[in-house]
């Protein structure tokens, strides 16, 4: 497939979603980004257009860990439940960003759901 088309694809995709969900200061938005190497989760206030925390495998303590990109990933999961528990937030909604739910993304999902969050 070709590249632009792919990405024009999960952009229309990705702009779908944003039209049915949006994150608030007591139920923020978990917003997903993948690239071929890392992946990225931010908790987003909509309403005032903040970025609440933000977690990704680029963090000091997930690259001295040792695994593949899904254990990472799940890592970065369990680490923004954990920043998002100090802000005393409890329940998120959650963007896949236009990725499709599975591997690395619903590692992260997974991991954010042992770390406390709820969906």
């Amino acid at each position: 497939m070709n590249p632009k088309a792919k990405t024009a694809r999960r952009q229309n995709i990705r702009f779908g979603i944003r039209k049915k969900i949006s994150g608030v200061a007591i139920k923020p938005r978990l917003s997903v980004f993948r690239s071929n190497s890392e992946i990225y989760a931010q908790l987003i206030d909509d309403i005032n257009g903040q970025t609440l925390a933000s977690a990704s495998s680029k963090d000091k303590i997930i690259v001295a860990q040792k695994g593949n990109k899904t254990e990472k990933s799940k890592m970065v999961g369990t680490a923004i439940a954990t920043k998002a528990s100090e802000l005393g937030l409890k329940e998120v909604v959650f963007d896949r960003g236009g990725y499709l739910y599975h591997g690395r993304v619903k590692a992260l999902a997974d991991g954010a759901r042992e770390g406390g969050l709820k969906f």
